[in-house]
């Protein structure tokens, strides 16, 4: 797999656009927890995900952290270029939750490229929209949908992830999803093993009853 069968638009760009975008482009390799991208401190580039995964997250005042979205294999991030969008000025780090493979555009090659050709613009905005309907969704979550639900939602959404029943995560890390404290996961938790849901043990959540759980999902 290749930047060029990879990049949405490559067809659709002429030969000095590619010259330029191949010659400018940085090929990556983080290892799981390191930081990418963080906040308004650097403008970081255009991230295209060719294996592994992201998270992108937000932290209140507090130092509670709640994720917005994350990003797979053949996704890009535009948020870690923000210095070419007009009026982003909201805070949003990047961390890889796996080993990731990735391709990073320089902010200003993409913003010329942005310039130069429509498909690239209309597909910047298309992703722009996509990410935009992630954090309305979670607003919603948040506003509409009670904790319990939400954790439901997690779980099942992680097991989808990792496709398996049996999930490596710890109390803290979900609590840093959710936008919530590492206690109330772990009460909330204990009340799911209690209602026959899950099975604990240390850093290891396995779902046992699917059906109840997508239930209280819903």
């Amino acid at each position: 797999m290749t930047f060029e069968t990879t990049f949405p638009v490559w067809n659709k760009l002429n030969s000095n656009q590619k010259s330029r975008l191949i010659s400018n482009l940085i090929t990556r390799q983080v290892e799981k927890g390191t930081i990418i991208h963080s906040g308004l401190v650097n403008c970081t580039g255009l991230l295209l995900i060719k294996s592994g995964q992201l998270r992108a997250y937000m932290i209140s005042e507090e130092g509670r952290e709640i994720t917005l979205y994350r990003l797979f294999a053949y996704d890009m991030c535009l948020f870690s270029a923000y210095c070419i969008m007009r009026s982003i000025e909201f805070e949003i780090i990047i961390e890889a939750e796996k080993d990731t493979q990735l391709w990073v555009i320089p902010s200003e090659i993409y913003k010329t490229l942005m310039e130069e050709s429509a498909a690239v613009a209309n597909y910047t905005n298309e992703v722009m929209g996509t990410r935009f309907t992630d954090v309305m969704w979670l607003i919603e979550q948040i506003m509409w949908k009670s904790l319990d639900r939400r954790l439901a939602s997690f779980l099942q959404q992680e097991s989808a992830i990792e496709e398996s029943n049996r999930l490596k995560i710890t109390h803290e890390a979900i609590a840093n999803h959710l936008g919530s404290h590492r206690e109330v996961i772990t009460r909330m938790l204990r009340h799911f093993q209690n209602e026959g849901l899950v099975r604990l043990s240390r850093g290891l959540i396995e779902i046992i009853d699917e059906e109840k759980l997508n239930s209280l999902a819903e």
